[in-house]
């Protein structure tokens, strides 16, 4: 399938029965045929959300609150750890995820209510963290700019993950978080070959891109890092040195790292991507990650699935710090984002009553 992360489109699991396709010897395809085509056009439904803010409890991550502006995303990385969630909308986490989309465009307006509602807590919001929130929709429905444009409003803090260079379209609203200690920018940085790069994640922007990206956001004075994951046995794992040093070349400031990991249907996509692509080292592969995951594909307990367990996982881990000290990342501990500017525009100070003159 040109352009996309997979040409498959197996079953969710909430489906109770599967169906397969006959194909023909190869030799007759008819051209109107769209069961088994060479490509397919993206195409986006609305969902008019009641609420945007998602909530967190994993210990695994660093933040309480989120928002998601898309289901699905077009960037098409087959081993996205969201694909899963698209079985929950009855449709398959393999090349559904990445070609039917479901915008929120209400976004913005949930996001204005749930700021004013008297009970809200001010806390950082990650943005984009389950699907990019600058994949190539954003381009035409600007759903992402519009939330942002509530947050400086507010003064919310904001953290972002995107592979998406649409980002830097949004530099002057960033910044302007930025410069009052309200915004911080993660770059997922998985490889910098573009040939791989165009393998693993088809529609993102390419790795010369993404650290021009870094710079130019570093450069506005927006605290940037990366994030090197997924980390791939004997597919990118060789090049993480390389990664850090062109991080830190390009301004990045601080960097982590995850593991791969292939819960629930992803497992069957990424084996599938695996023979395809390197049929040569694909078994040594699979190898790896069970030796991880205490011989399972996954591994979903809390602390151990986005790092592993045992030798490989602990050199990962000693050569990723190792180099990110060498290179000035991780120096020292990230600035908080400031909680203390939070204001609801108009609410916070009590209109002025002229006083009548008593005569």
């Amino acid at each position: 399938m040109r352009t996309r992360g997979t040409g498959r489109n197996p079953h969710n699991r909430y489906q109770p029965l599967t169906s397969d396709r006959t194909t023909d010897d190869g030799w007759y395809r008819d051209p109107d045929d769209m069961l088994c085509p060479d490509s397919l056009a993206t195409t986006v439904v609305e969902e008019k959300v009641k609420s945007i803010i998602s909530h967190n409890q994993s210990p695994d991550v660093p933040f309480d609150q989120s928002i998601n502006p898309y289901r699905g995303c077009e960037h098409g990385c087959v081993y996205c750890f969201a694909r899963p969630t698209h079985a929950y909308w009855d449709l398959s986490p393999g090349l559904d995820f990445e070609t039917r989309l479901i915008a929120k465009p209400n976004g913005a307006r949930r996001l204005r209510e749930a700021l004013d509602k008297p009970g809200y807590q001010c806390k950082p919001i990650a943005l984009g963290v389950n699907t990019d929130a600058y994949q190539p929709l954003e381009k035409r429905l600007r759903l992402t700019r519009q939330v942002l444009e509530v947050m400086r409003e507010y003064n919310q803090p904001v953290s972002i993950i995107t592979k998406g260079a649409l980002i830097l379209r949004d530099l002057d609203l960033l910044a302007s978080l930025a410069a009052d200690g309200l915004c911080s920018v993660r770059v997922s940085l998985t490889t910098l070959d573009s040939d791989l790069k165009r393998r693993m994640e088809p529609r993102t922007a390419s790795p010369g891109t993404r650290l021009r990206m870094i710079r130019e956001l570093s450069d506005a004075g927006i605290p940037t890092g990366i994030i090197l994951g997924p980390v791939i046995p004997f597919i990118n794992d060789a090049e993480i040195e390389a990664i850090l040093d062109a991080a830190a070349d390009n301004g990045a400031s601080r960097a982590s790292w995850i593991m791969l990991r292939l819960p629930l249907e992803i497992h069957e996509l990424f084996e599938d991507w695996l023979l395809r692509h390197f049929p040569d080292r694909a078994r040594h592969v699979m190898s790896r990650i069970r030796d991880m995951r205490g011989g399972q594909v996954y591994d979903n307990r809390f602390g151990h699935r986005m790092r592993g367990q045992g030798i490989y996982a602990d050199l990962i881990r000693q050569r990723f710090n190792r180099k990110a000290r060498k290179v000035g990342l991780n120096l020292h501990e990230s600035e908080p984002l400031r909680t203390d500017l939070f204001r609801r525009p108009g609410g916070e100070q009590l209109d002025l009553i002229p006083l009548q003159t008593v005569g």
